[in-house]
């Protein structure tokens, strides 16, 4: 497991180690559905999402068998200032529902045949843990971050060894089988956290940006965008990412940003979740550019600033459920559609067994 000391270079190492996509085997795909017993192109995205997959993978025949569900925990020293609904203590109470098997990520994961796996980056009040549905590592590089309005979230070596931990987290499922990683993420004030870095990443201002999260509204929600814009202000000079990092927040949404880097640099797909979530992609994006070729977006949250993560990654979102829960359930939800895209690819006959050339216009 990364320490402080090899931290960095473990984040070196996995972004060198990102190529892209591999665009002859997209191309491969694409052929191979016009191919198809259908009409050219009538299965619509369903075909592109079976050719990214092939192209993130590097082979003409994708398949995802063994999908997995990352979530990412930790708390946010930002949530004192009262930015949630919910008080700090909740974020240890999921990790409970989340090992117990209760909570809605873990209802989806299941349904969708996929392995759950849950990270404590930094819960301030781990409570006792006695899994029975999910396994929850400790991966604590603090307890909480430090209130960002104030100062720095954490150090630079503490924003490195989160990262460095989400990239091992992704690799551990990958040597364990995982061909597909959905990433989630459970913490109180995350959102408030993903709009500053949102906001500063893409230079937004952050009344467009931030969303009801927990549900705050009116007065509660002017106060987020009042808080959102003191931490900006607060850290207005820092431009290189990993400053930012550091200076901002927080733990689990570098975790996810490490997570996304280790799936990019062993060409297994991403399959990205919320607001939360894409804030991770998107710092991991602005480390290395080229890993947004192995991005997925399962859905488009209701979180405002969402969208203009999404338009930032070239990324098109798979599903649009008005969801704005996080934990990773959008991307639960949706891993049975890329499995079906691949279903289809490998299953379905071909217009030449018919006698029919292929590529031919036909009507339904």
């Amino acid at each position: 497991m990364a320490d402080p000391a090899s931290a960095r270079g473990v984040v070196d190492r996995t972004i060198a180690a990102i190529e892209g996509l591999d665009h002859e085997s997209v191309a491969a795909v694409a052929g191979a559905f016009d191919a198809k017993v259908k009409p050219l192109h009538s299965l619509g995205r369903l075909e592109g999402l079976a050719a990214r997959v092939g192209g993130i993978q590097r082979t003409s025949t994708p398949r995802v068998d063994a999908p997995a569900v990352l979530v990412c925990a930790a708390d946010h020293g930002i949530a004192t200032t009262g930015v949630s609904a919910y008080p700090q203590e909740v974020t240890g109470l999921m990790l409970a529902s989340f090992a117990s098997g209760t909570a809605a990520v873990s209802v989806l994961a299941h349904q969708a045949d996929a392995r759950l796996v849950v990270a404590d980056l930094g819960v301030i009040d781990p409570p006792a843990l006695h899994p029975r549905w999910a396994p929850v590592l400790d991966r604590r590089v603090r307890a909480g971050t430090a209130n960002s309005a104030e100062g720095p979230a954490m150090s630079l070596a503490e924003a490195e060894l989160a990262v460095a931990h989400g990239i091992e987290l992704a690799e551990e499922l990958i040597e364990a089988g995982a061909d597909l990683v959905a990433l989630g993420e459970m913490g109180i004030g995350s959102t408030t956290t993903a709009a500053v870095l949102t906001s500063a990443l893409l230079d937004r201002d952050p009344a467009r940006v931030v969303g009801a999260g927990t549900g705050v509204t009116g007065e509660a929600l002017a106060h987020k965008v009042e808080m959102v814009d003191a931490v900006l202000a607060r850290h207005e000079d820092v431009e290189d990412p990993w400053e930012l990092l550091a200076a901002l927040g927080g733990l689990e949404i570098a975790a996810l940003a490490g997570a996304t880097l280790a799936c990019a640099a062993h060409r297994v797909p991403a399959l990205v979740d919320g607001f939360i979530s894409t804030a991770g992609a998107l710092m991991a994006w602005r480390l290395a550019p080229g890993c947004a070729d192995a991005m997925i977006a399962s859905h488009r949250s209701t979180e405002p600033g969402h969208s203009m993560q999404l338009e930032a990654l070239g990324l098109e979102p798979l599903l649009d459920l008005e969801l704005r829960l996080g934990e990773g359930s959008g991307a639960a939800l949706a891993i049975p559609l890329v499995r079906s895209a691949l279903a289809l690819l490998q299953d379905m006959g071909e217009l030449a067994d018919l006698g029919v050339g292929a590529g031919t216009e036909h009507d339904g």
